[in-house]
């Protein structure tokens, strides 16, 4: 779903405008949607509060960038998402399922996005900070699409956590 979403993101910056621009952007907003839940799922044993804080602050961020309010309203949304990849990468480091490396290098990428907060400084950083918060989250769910995470310890870390998250508890 990153995948996807990244790709229909780009080709909606580069390549469309208008309504099919607009069936692009609804695309990459559902993609995000659904990997903000999915990386929800994975990461509630870590610390529940902390997991449903970062998927919060990325629900926020693509609401913002759905509506669009200000001319801005993207860079906003990239703060947003900054702040959600710290919290993951903090998730990712306490975790006993991925490797803690993996963990540094989504908070560094979230501090990339945060350049977005000040025009004057993501148009100076540009298009490093892209590019570096691109890579590392990439990097992410490569590594969950290539090596995928420790299940034997993500059990035994839910083990320890307690029961599972009521909607999935339900089913």
């Amino acid at each position: 779903m990153y995948v996807f979403s990244l790709l229909s993101a780009l080709f909606l910056e580069v390549f469309l405008g208008g309504k099919l621009g607009y069936a692009a952007n609804f695309i990459q907003i559902v993609g995000m949607f659904v990997v903000t839940l999915i990386l929800y799922d994975i990461f509630w044993p870590v610390k529940r509060s902390l997991a449903l804080l970062a998927a919060a602050f990325n629900l926020v961020g693509i609401a913002l960038e759905a509506i669009r309010l200000t001319s801005h309203g993207t860079n906003i949304a990239m703060v947003f998402h900054g702040i959600f990849c710290i919290l993951t990468g903090w998730l990712i480091y306490k975790s006993d399922f991925l490797p803690r490396t993996l963990g540094v290098l989504i908070a560094f990428g979230g501090l990339s996005w945060l350049t977005y907060f000040s025009p004057r400084l993501e148009s100076y950083l540009s298009p490093y900070n892209l590019a570096c918060g691109l890579i590392v989250e990439s990097s992410l769910f490569l590594w969950l699409l290539v090596m995928n995470l420790n299940t034997q310890r993500w059990n035994e870390q839910v083990a320890r956590a307690g029961r599972l998250p009521e909607p999935l508890a339900a089913v």
